[in-house]
Order: C-alpha cells, then structure tokens, then sequence
C-alpha cells in the first residue's frame, strides 16, 4: 500500500492543481507518506480526486518494455572473480564413496538436461547434499547473452527472454560470453516473490516502466534447481514448480501487470521419505529417481569418515589431490554431450522399452522418453553411438521407479518389479 501511495503522489506532483494550492509531500510518523495541502490528501473536496488522478493516467502513453534490473558488466564480472576466490570449498565430486546410483542419475541428467532432474531419497546422513553441491565442478559452460539475467541464449529462440528475442529481430549483434551452468538453491522457507521475481509496481506508476526484479527461477534457467528436503516444500511453491516445469516459462503477474521469462531447468530435489512422501505430480515431473542406503560394509565407512576429516582439515589441499580424476570426469562428459547427438536406439530395443512401460501398467508416456534418453545418455557416456540392451537395464529402474502406482500391500521393492519385467521382455535370466 505504500508503494501505491507513493507511486500516486509522485504522479499528482507531476500532473500539478489548477487551483495553485502549494503541495508538499512528509512522511508522517507511522511511516507512511501523508500528503499536506494538497488536492490529492484532501479527498473529495480537493480539485484533483482520485478519479480524475485515472482519467490524467490514462492519457499517459504507458511505455512497455520488459525490463530487468540494470547489470553494469564490469561490475558483475569483478564480483565474480571475488566470489571465486572466496567461495567456499566444495567437496569433489570423484572423492564421494560409493552411492553409484545417485553418481549415474546426477551425471546423466548433466549429458542430457532434457531427462528432466533426479529424485533422491534415502537415509538421512547418506551424503545426498554433498553429492549434489559436488556436482558444480563438473557443470559445463554454455553461451549467454552477456548483461541477461535469464541466461538467454544468442541462438535458440526457446531458450530466449522477451528482451533478447526483440533484439534479434531488430538484427542487433548481441554480445555473448560463456559461463558455467549455474546451480540453485531452492530454500524451504523462500517467498513466492523470491522464488519467482517481483515487479516494481512504484516505478510501473511514475515511469509507466515494467521494471521486474528477477527471482531464483529466472537464476536457474538453463541451470539447475537444486531443492533440499522437497517433500518439506509449501504447497504453493511446488505449485510455481510445477507450472514452470510442465511450460518451461515463469510468469509473474501484479496489479494487471505481466511478465514472463524462459524457466527451462534440471529440477533436483532430495529428502528423506520418513518426513513425508511427494505429490504425485511433482514426483512425476522428475525423470529419474535414485534411492540412497547407508552403507553397511565397515571398511567403507571408515574410509568415509577418514576422507571427510582430511577435507574438514584442509579442504584446498584435499581438493588438489583429486584435480586430475575431477578433469577426466569432467572431460568424458564434455566427450558424451558432444557424442549425444549421434547416438541412436535401435527400433527393436525401442519396442521393448515401451513393453516393459505397458505391462508395468505407468502412467502417461513420460516413462517411456526418458527410458530413451537415459539409455542414449549412458551409452554416450561410454563412449558408444549405439544403445545396449545393458544400457536400458542400468537404468530402467531409476527411470520407472517412482511412476508405478503404489500398492500397500506389496513389499517388494519398486525398483525390483522393474528390474523383473525387464529381465522378462528382454530374455535374460533372472
């Protein structure tokens, strides 16, 4: 109410009183703007009421740009040199110790963003936030449009803001740079307008400007969205995830004013399944789901809690000695997303992939694309231009998993249903 009011008045001192009343603006002692002598604060005996304060906005030509908050480059760039530096340090990813299934799904889903993210449950204390976090070492560099707050891309229109899609219509040369993949936190507490943007309704008023204030889901476009203990989320804020998973574009309206920009990103989420299950639907939009279990073996955990201490004690030091393995991972996935592209999937093996999906009654047909994609992810990730039925059997489970309808009475493990069918269809022995 406070923005209007001030939005109001700066708009009455602008447009002025035919009857030359002296109008000053002070604001009173609750804070909010009071305004003396003037038309505007005496109501309805003043010369300028609210009614005609519409009728004189209504002639002013509304300029409608879509505009983000100013980004001085230079600056920006400085401040990313800093936090680089002073950043804290980020447990590397080839030193976690076992948890191969949630390694697979993280970096499949970085060869493939279009797998569409990873669930991961499992115990807690299990290493699912460090494994997680670990995974920015590894995030490759994509172009941008430099000074865009949405990480558009120069080149693919779906991948474009408003902004820059009329700038390349006007044939502007756009500057571009590279940057790495961001990584997001989604924070359980964060407000709407955090977690989808704000506009500036004050300067909507005076400039007749759209002036948005990006949130964390413009940050995340064409990144990840990493949400800790999303079973733990409010319902209205798994409601914004699923509207801009299911669209790929965020929309924020206020006071008749609307804004939207692409929100294309790879949703990870974990939790622990003992603080409550997910809705159907948002357990749906990821693609695959990995389970996580403490290890049992003594010798591991031992090696585990030896590793953790010498990166407690000295984490740039720890962080050295793995500097070449975090290189070659990360070159291999460079070599699989380049390789992607060329990979096929037999039509034969592509059949029984949608069998299995059939007869494990799944719902919809999302199960069976990210099957697909999963498969030729692996596959390129081995080096290979050609699907294996042991690529589709590696990741079947994680695939199908959390889409099959869930019965109480069954105590066998989901995963292990998948794994049967597979190995019925497919031929092999169980």
């Amino acid at each position: 109410m406070a923005m209007l009011v001030r939005g109001a008045v700066a708009a009455v001192a602008a447009v002025g009183v035919s009857s030359g009343t002296t109008k000053q603006v002070h604001p009173s002692s609750n804070g909010v703007l009071a305004c003396r002598g003037s038309a505007f604060g005496r109501g309805a005996s003043g010369r300028l009421s609210w009614a005609s304060y519409q009728v004189r906005e209504r002639r002013v030509a509304l300029r409608v740009t879509n505009v983000a908050a100013p980004v001085k480059e230079q600056e920006a760039s400085t401040e990313t040199v800093a936090s680089k530096e002073n950043a804290r340090p980020v447990f590397p990813f080839t030193a976690i110790v076992g948890q191969e299934e949630m390694k697979m799904c993280l970096i499949l889903n970085v060869i493939d963003p279009k797998i569409g993210g990873v669930m991961i449950m499992g115990d807690r204390g299990t290493g699912k936030s460090t494994t997680v976090r670990a995974l920015v070492d590894l995030l490759p560099e994509i172009e941008v449009v430099s000074g865009d707050p949405f990480n558009s891309s120069p080149s693919d229109p779906e991948l474009m803001s408003e902004e820059v899609r009329k700038r390349v219509q006007a044939k502007e040369k756009l500057p571009v740079s590279t940057s790495r993949i961001n990584m997001v936190d989604l924070p359980l507490g964060a407000t709407e307008d955090r977690v989808c943007g704000t506009i500036d309704i004050e300067k909507a008023l005076t400039e007749g400007v759209k002036a948005f204030e990006p949130g964390l889901l413009a940050k995340a476009n064409r990144g990840i969205l990493y949400v800790d203990e999303v079973n733990l989320l409010d319902d209205h804020l798994v409601d914004v995830l699923l509207d801009s998973a299911a669209s790929g574009w965020n929309t924020v309206e206020r006071e008749g004013i609307s804004i939207s920009h692409p929100a294309r990103f790879i949703l990870i989420g974990s939790g622990n399944p003992e603080e409550g299950e997910l809705r159907p639907q948002l357990l749906d939009r990821f693609g695959m789901h990995a389970q996580v279990g403490t290890v049992k073996d003594a010798e591991l955990r031992v090696k585990i809690v030896e590793e953790r201490g010498m990166f407690d004690a000295n984490p740039k030091t720890f962080r050295v000695n793995y500097d070449v393995s975090q290189k070659e991972l990360r070159d291999q996935i460079d070599n699989a997303r380049a390789l992607l592209s060329s990979v096929k999937v037999p039509h034969d093996l592509r059949v029984k992939i949608s069998q299995v999906c059939s007869e494990l009654d799944v719902d919809g047909l999302r199960g069976d694309i990210v099957s697909n994609r999963a498969a030729k992810a692996l596959a390129a990730f081995r080096g290979r231009n050609e699907v294996t039925p042991e690529d589709i059997g590696t990741v079947m489970p994680n695939c199908l998993r959390h889409r099959l309808r869930k019965d109480p009475l069954e105590s066998i493990d989901s995963g292990t249903l998948v794994i049967d069918k597979f190995n019925e269809v497919f031929g092999y022995s169980a």
